[in-house]
């Protein structure tokens, strides 16, 4: 028992530690993601800002571009004839050379589109139709009706209106931007246009955001990607539209990834993003993603003016676009790693001073403990002796005894000998209980219920093995008010009965780990105390003359002892309680 206790001891001293340790790790796990959290936070809204004003300063850039554009375009329209039946092809051809221009194309209405009619290069003199250009099939109708383009999107100025640089429909490798003018002096559009290399290469390369992107990752190692997502287009994935060549064609304005890279991708990017535009509200995503720990941040970043150079699956323009940031979850392993390094000596030096503390607590304890086993076993010897003391006195007066039995007999005395044999019987009794019981206070309980049941007519049996460790673990004083109500109980119960129908058993023995104890009498009426209360204070099942007590202090003892008490009615016309009482 006493190993027990000590195991039990230890296990809880290592569990409280390792509460303890766990408990420190996940807070400061916990501190250290909200911290690098607000640090990612905080960085990404920094080159939010940057990119926003880059994206602006490429976007202003851009419309230099467009009114270069409409300044060619009016030097064309002096140059050539406002009928475009007289325009020759190697008239253009010479014009955008002379511009420095990649090529012009004039676009002609026809009854149910406007066509691609002729060209510097040849492969837009062929007729083709611009329906499925949006936003810009609106903007050419409203420039041949109005002279004016008022779609919200892209550069308008007077009788012109420019888009941003886009793949070609005509050579869908290319990258262009075009310029659309017309006055109402032509029967056609003019269309010159020039190349994203030539023209915004260079300086999207020098201040643009792809080159703030590179920069901000270079100087920061802990970022392993930013991505700007257009989250119209996300989950759709590349907008892929077919040319009339049969080539398929990309739109660099409806692409799902503006700027940046995308190779940390998850499952959940796309729930990701549309909650974050949705409530305009930053998302992380912690997980495993090709093979590294990140945190991904998703923050929505708001366009103040009509972005240029990002549209929707219908051709309109996004008010609001993700900016993505991807950090390395091994800077929180890091600084965990060493904190814990750095308090692994104090845990252990702590640990050790609690194990001797916890030593000395418990050799005390037991010390005591020794005490008491010790006086509690003196305490029993000393009743023990007593016991022998009335064996050997009883032994001393056997002659005496004898004597007087004699001369009872030899009078003719029958009444009073068997009177004097009677009592001397019940005192032989009385002793012979004691000494097979084992334990004085049962045995002195016993030996008085034996007595009553005597004079109650009630066959009284018991039975009892090793329950000399009784005293160890239950108080005398309990176990006499344990028994003796059970007991009570039952004498009460089988009193109802007839009188060869009074039987009252009970027997105690030592179980592995617990006493038990059970208390059986002849009951008449099982199905009477189905689902009655019978432990309950103040309930009893007989007449008022009854307190309803016994069995209530009965299951306040066992309760005192982290016991257990059970009710058998299971045999026919009879009744038990169980009683198990760990030591």
């Amino acid at each position: 028992m006493r190993r027990k206790v000590w195991l039990l001891v230890i296990i809880l001293i290592a569990l409280l530690l390792g509460v303890n340790n766990t408990i420190y790790y996940v807070t400061t796990k916990h501190s250290l993601e909200v911290s690098l959290q607000h640090e990612l936070e905080t960085a990404a809204k920094q080159i939010g800002v940057s990119i926003e004003v880059s994206r602006r300063g490429s976007e202003k850039y851009q419309e230099e571009i467009g009114r270069e554009l409409r300044a060619a375009s009016i030097a064309s329209q002096y140059a050539l004839n406002p009928d475009v039946e007289k325009v020759t092809n190697s008239q253009l051809e010479e014009l955008a050379k002379k511009l420095e221009l990649v090529d012009i194309t004039l676009l002609k209405r026809t009854t149910d589109s406007i066509v691609l009619y002729k060209s510097s290069d040849p492969k837009e003199r062929s007729g083709y139709r611009t329906n499925s250009w949006n936003p810009w099939y609106t903007a050419f109708n409203q420039l041949f009706d109005d002279k004016q383009v008022t779609v919200n999107w892209g550069q308008s100025l007077t009788n012109f209106w420019t888009g941003p640089f886009e793949f070609s429909s005509t050579t869908t490798d290319k990258i262009h931007k075009w310029g659309y003018y017309y006055d109402g002096s032509t029967n056609y559009l003019i269309d010159p246009y020039i190349s994203y290399a030539s023209r915004q290469l260079d300086y999207d390369q020098s201040t643009g955001v792809t080159r703030l992107i590179n920069e901000t990752l270079a100087e920061n190692q802990s970022l392993q990607e930013i991505t700007i997502i257009n989250p119209a287009t996300f989950e759709d994935g590349e907008h892929l539209t077919i040319t009339e060549n049969g080539e398929q064609l990309s739109h660099m304005t409806q692409s799902p990834i503006s700027y940046g890279s995308y190779t940390f991708k998850h499952a959940h990017d796309g729930k990701n993003v549309k909650l974050a535009v949705s409530t305009n509200e930053k998302v992380y995503q912690d997980a495993v993603i090709n093979g590294k720990h990140v945190i991904k941040l998703f923050l929505p970043v708001d366009v103040s003016d009509t972005a240029k150079s990002m549209l929707d699956g219908e051709g309109q323009p996004i008010q609001r676009y993700v900016l993505s940031v991807v950090a390395d979850y091994s800077t929180v392993q890091q600084a965990l790693d060493m904190q814990f390094r750095n308090i692994a000596f104090i845990m252990t030096g702590v640990t050790v001073l609690s194990l001797i503390f916890l030593y000395w607590v418990v050799t005390s304890y037991r010390k005591s403990q020794d005490k008491l086993v010790r006086k509690a076993q003196e305490t029993y010897l000393d009743e023990i002796n007593g016991l022998f003391q009335s064996i050997r006195a009883q032994r001393h007066d056997f002659m005496n005894h004898v004597q007087t039995i004699h001369s009872l007999a030899e009078l003719g005395k029958t009444e009073e000998l068997k009177a004097y044999a009677s009592e001397l019987t019940g005192e032989i009794r009385q002793m012979n209980d004691i000494i097979n019981i084992g334990d004085p206070a049962i045995a002195a309980l016993i030996r008085s219920k034996m007595l009553q049941a005597e004079v109650l007519k009630v066959d009284f049996t018991c039975e009892f093995s090793e329950i000399n460790r009784l005293e160890l673990g239950i108080k005398s004083l309990d176990m006499t008010r344990l028994l003796g109500n059970l007991i009570d109980n039952a004498f009460d119960e089988v009193m109802t009965h007839e009188e060869g129908d009074r039987r009252v058993h009970i027997a105690a023995s030592h179980k592995a780990g617990y006493f038990q104890f059970s208390i059986s009498n002849t009951c008449f009426r099982i199905e009477e105390l189905k689902g009655k209360p019978l432990f309950k204070a103040g309930y009893s099942s007989k007449n008022n003359s009854h307190s309803g007590l016994g069995l209530h202090i009965v299951k306040s003892i066992v309760d005192k002892y982290k016991g257990f008490i059970s009710l058998d009615i299971h045999t026919a016309d009879k009744i038990a309680f169980i009683i198990k009482i760990p030591f």
